[in-house]
């Protein structure tokens, strides 16, 4: 009789904190705290899935149970080697180490029933240990009915939480808890750690395949795990198991950059009629529409953050060197930013619209055009050009100090000013309007020797005396009044120097 397939997950799964990947702060804390004998009542495990939590709490019981291991890692090594509290701990028989479902079990009354049991010393080992997995799934009684077990247990009992959704855990209990967050393993540890199972498997294995793995689990090992059974599955042959990146996407109906790249460089050419095609060839290959929209706006993701110096293979998804450099080198940042908003509309659209083909076709057609598109930026300083004033640019602007842009502007003189097409300022065209009606106002006598309806800061407003007319003229012959730069400054849409 064939033995029992036994999943990688299970297979794989740690049994020391050594093996724990990823999760090195974690690690280096519960090791020290136990060489110190410094053991909390309760510890709270946090973080994504699949990233190490449960297995983790399974460790730190062992340990504080294991026969070998004097307060630090428990015993390792194949099952002869170990000891028996670590043993039936591992196999789940043993009575000092209750693992509980926290979304199944989330009621008081099961709470009570942990109060009643605390009252019992452990079995065989030193401890009696509470694994509480999915804690957030508990009611409020159920909380409230913890309070204080946990805050002052006896001292032979210890609990450890897990949770994937931190913010539903009530206060009152993270105050009582030692917190450790749970971080996403890193893909190039992912893909290390799959290529030791191959090699011990003896199963041949691409890099990129296996990189294609890692970063399809997007930081979950037992998602990695659990893909790496379903592609050796169909990757098995006559001469044994051989993952290949083109299999892959033969089988899982994914896109290959090879397409992705044809369908940029159509698209930055402005070939309407291939992309189209390509389109059409793809989807009827077995990829879905929307696992080609998410596909393109990986891409473009790629190819944005390459134009700003990321070359950084975990976060780009292939090499550098693979990516188009036509559509590289034809896409600007702001395009390719119009690019993934194209992309992600399209996304959201798909789920409302009449047709999610129809959604994509449009899209497709966008992005044939993209090279033609004009930003708001780029249209803004055009018509700024075309009226002769010259506006600096966002990048100039950021390199300037913070200081320089917020300082306030003085009044220059008219020779100064930035001039229209016909050589005319904002300051003499305000100075026009505002003289212009003053000759339509009839002059009126005043106490303070000014005509009454003309503007004070107008060019007309002046003493009906000759000698304070001269004073007066004598102190604007080279500026403009400071009075007509302050109303321009604070006019919306006018831009003064």
């Amino acid at each position: 009789m064939a033995a029992r397939f036994e999943v990688t997950a299970s297979k794989y799964r740690p049994k020391t904190f050594d093996e724990l990947a990823g999760q090195e702060f974690v690690v280096s804390t519960i090791k020290n705290s136990l060489k110190n004998g410094h053991i909390a009542n309760a510890y709270l495990f946090s973080g994504p899935r699949g990233c190490g939590k449960t297995s983790a709490a399974r460790i730190l019981a062992r340990s504080l149970n294991c026969l070998n291991s004097g307060g630090g890692s428990p015993c390792g090594g194949n099952d002869a080697e170990i000891c028996d509290n670590c043993r039936s701990i591992t196999s789940g028989s043993s009575m000092d180490v209750l693992e509980i479902d926290g979304a199944s079990n989330n009621s008081v009354n099961d709470v009570r029933q942990i109060k009643d049991e605390v009252l019992f010393p452990p079995h065989s080992g030193r401890y009696k240990v509470y694994i509480i997995d999915e804690v957030h799934m508990l009611s409020a009684s159920a909380f409230n009915a913890l309070l204080k077990t946990i805050e002052e247990p006896p001292p032979y009992i210890v609990f450890i939480f897990a949770t994937t959704e931190l913010h539903k855990v009530p206060a009152t209990i993270k105050s009582r808890c030692q917190q450790f967050n749970f971080r996403l393993i890193p893909i190039e540890t992912i893909q290390e750690i799959l290529k030791k199972i191959c090699a011990e498997n003896n199963i041949k294995a691409e890099d990129d395949a296996l990189f294609w793995i890692a970063r399809e689990s997007t930081g979950s090992m037992r998602d990695a795990f659990t893909l790496f059974d379903q592609v050796v599955s169909f990757s098995l042959g006559s001469d044994g198991v051989f993952i290949q990146s083109s299999l892959i996407r033969e089988k899982l109906g994914i896109i290959g950059l090879e397409k992705l790249n044809a369908f940029a460089e159509a698209c930055a050419l402005n070939d309407a009629p291939l992309a189209f095609s390509l389109t059409d060839e793809i989807l009827s290959s077995g990829v879905a529409i929307e696992q080609f929209v998410i596909d393109l706006s990986g891409y473009y993701r790629s190819l944005l953050l390459l134009k700003n110096g990321i070359t950084r293979e975990s976060l780009l998804g292939y090499r550098s060197a693979l990516f188009s450099q036509k559509a590289l080198g034809t896409y600007d940042s702001v395009r390719l930013e119009q690019a993934l908003d194209i992309l992600l509309d399209c996304y959201r659209d798909m789920r409302y619209g009449v047709s999610p083909r129809f959604e994509l076709e449009t899209a497709v057609s966008k992005l044939t055009w993209l090279t033609k598109w004009v930003s708001h930026t780029e249209l803004k300083e055009a018509l700024d050009k075309t009226r002769g004033i010259t506006i600096p640019s966002a990048q100039q602007t950021q390199s300037q100090p913070q200081y320089q842009q917020q300082a306030p502007q003085q009044p220059q003189s008219q020779s100064q000013q930035q001039r229209s097409g016909d050589g005319r300022s904002l300051t003499d065209e305000f100075n026009r309007m505002l003289a212009e009606k003053g000759k339509n106002v009839s002059n009126n006598s005043g106490d303070n020797g000014y005509d009454e309806d003309v503007p004070m800061w107008s060019k007309d407003a002046a003493p009906r005396d000759a000698a304070s007319r001269d004073a007066v003229s004598r102190d604007n012959t080279s500026q403009n009044a400071p009075q007509v730069e302050q109303v321009l400054n604070i006019i919306p849409g006018t831009v003064v120097q």
